[in-house]
């Protein structure tokens, strides 16, 4: 079965322009990564689940915040084998209040100890420029398409 994930655009306007907002990935893998590191609040769904209503509960389960606005679905993309599908809303929150779920693994690796990590361990504000550099490359398709849909 294709894994589909689902997950929010969420973008402002300030003094300097278009800002997004982008969450770190959490987990001992990602802790020393910056570029490349960075995507936005996703994750999977089945069948059985709106993906609107998944982007809304996964934007809640990394950050902590409830999500609401003009959604504008994003033309997804496919990265490793795996379909994204974004919807862009214009909004703010505290990129530094985020409290987000958590996940286990073993840690370190072979030890047969499981360690808790947060899904996503800290979140910002970045220009599109910036925004493009901080993301896994093949995410970096959608500032585009958000700034196309804005006039931009």
């Amino acid at each position: 079965m294709p894994r589909t994930s689902a997950g929010i655009l969420l973008y402002r306007r300030g003094e300097k322009g278009i800002e997004i907002f982008l969450v770190h990935m959490g987990g001992p893998f990602w802790a020393r990564k910056d570029a490349g590191a960075w995507t936005f609040p996703k994750g999977e769904y089945g069948d059985d689940e709106d993906p609107l209503s998944a982007a809304r509960r996964e934007f809640r389960e990394e950050t902590g915040f409830k999500i609401d606005g003009d959604f504008l679905g994003l033309e997804a993309i496919k990265q490793s084998g795996k379909t994204i599908r974004l919807w862009a809303v214009e909004g703010d929150c505290d990129a530094s209040a985020i409290r987000s779920e958590t996940f286990s693994i073993e840690w370190p690796r072979n030890s047969g100890r499981q360690q808790e990590f947060p899904e996503v361990d800290r979140a910002a504000w970045f220009s599109p420029d910036e925004a493009k550099l901080k993301l896994v490359r093949a995410q970096t398709g959608f500032v585009d398409q958000l700034l196309r849909a804005i006039g931009r």
